[in-house]
């Protein structure tokens, strides 16, 4: 068993790992690192007798775990990513991976010269939209896939991390960028458009569009918001054969805050009700496709296996980089209003 502890119990900590390492197959929770008398009493209650520990240097000299997750606020989490690499520690580093494209290479690169596991938390690759989405272009339903268009609004103003280091692109863009290199691969390059508003702790990006290209040839086109007072998830998927279209609930995050856990019922966790299952559109008419179910906790159990066999987590420091060089070039793009080349290096085009 990978006895995996827990810095951070927010919102994240709290109710997307925990519940989830708990739940996965060669995984143990084995210990949460908290401070505030809220926060340790909340880890008491969700689980009696975990070890809490007051940091992640007490947590390490415990011995008692082979790997963290590291869940804290972004501008805490390099530093705690490198302190547990230097342990030689195995770790679960939370999104946003880091600052940019070029704090990931140096996080990758202290993994790899330590001879550990570094994985990113790209659990939104395990959503059922996205999982039925997927099987829908695999099992060739579409013929040649053109294009994807994926829109993640969110009515929920509280959680938009405020500030320069801060934004919804740093945030739910870090996810829905990886969900299309999921799907298609690497992007070539991409265009951007920001709203900002004035906040208190500085100017900071509310909602954004991104149009990409991939290397692949196909397009794909997210956009989020939390700021507009509207909830809706879709994904519109267009291709030679015809088109599928879905509106998913977030069924595992509404499970997770209405009190639920995965390991309570595993065969049944993750699926969306028939009445938001997707629609296959073809020239034979409209077919509901039965929605795949979604599966954050088989993240951990990958993670674990690559741990065992010295494989690639399932997603790599690589495939993290990538994702942030994106959003560094959507920035840019945003910037000067225009398309913007991506590479992992992502040289800053003057001309």
């Amino acid at each position: 068993m990978l006895q995996i502890g827990v810095v951070g119990y927010g919102t994240g900590g709290r109710h997307f790992h925990a519940p989830f390492i708990q739940a996965a197959q060669g995984c143990a929770l084995a210990g949460v690192v908290a401070r505030a008398d809220k926060t340790v009493a909340a880890v008491q209650a969700d689980y009696p007798g975990l070890p809490v520990f007051a940091s992640l240097e007490a947590m390490i000299a415990s011995g008692a775990v082979d790997a963290v997750t590291i869940t804290t606020p972004p501008e805490t989490r390099r530093d705690l990513v490198l302190q547990a690499i230097g342990a030689g520690l195995h770790v679960v580093a939370d999104k946003p991976f880091a600052p940019d494209a070029a704090g990931a290479r140096d996080l990758a690169h202290a993994a790899k010269t330590k001879g550990v596991t570094l994985g990113v938390y790209q659990n939104r690759r395990w959503d059922s939209d996205l999982q039925t989405l997927k099987k829908v272009i695999d099992d060739g339903k579409l013929g040649q896939v053109w294009r994807v268009h994926s829109r993640m609004d969110f009515d929920d103003p509280a959680t938009l991390e405020a500030g320069p280091t801060g934004g919804l692109l740093r945030d739910l863009g870090s996810h829905l960028v990886d969900q299309m290199f999921y799907l298609f691969g690497p992007v070539t390059s991409v265009m951007a458009h920001l709203d900002y508003v004035p906040l208190a702790e500085g100017k900071t990006d509310a909602a954004f569009h991104l149009s990409l290209s991939h290397a692949s040839g196909q397009h794909s086109h997210v956009s989020a918001s939390k700021l507009n007072r509207f909830a809706q998830r879709e994904l519109r998927a267009y291709g030679s054969d015809g088109a599928y279209v879905s509106h998913g609930t977030d069924v595992q995050a509404q499970a997770i805050f209405a009190g639920l856990r995965p390991l309570q019922d595993l065969t049944a966790w993750g699926y969306e009700p028939e009445s938001h299952w997707g629609s296959l559109h073809t020239a034979q008419g409209a077919t509901r496709i039965p929605a795949e179910p979604g599966r954050y906790y088989a993240y951990y159990e990958a993670f674990a296996r690559a741990v065992r066999t010295s494989g690639p987590p399932p997603v790599t420091a690589a495939e993290g980089t990538r994702t942030l060089a994106v959003l560094d070039a959507a920035r840019l793009s945003a910037e000067r209003g225009r398309s913007i080349p991506v590479s992992v290096d992502l040289e800053q085009d003057d001309g």
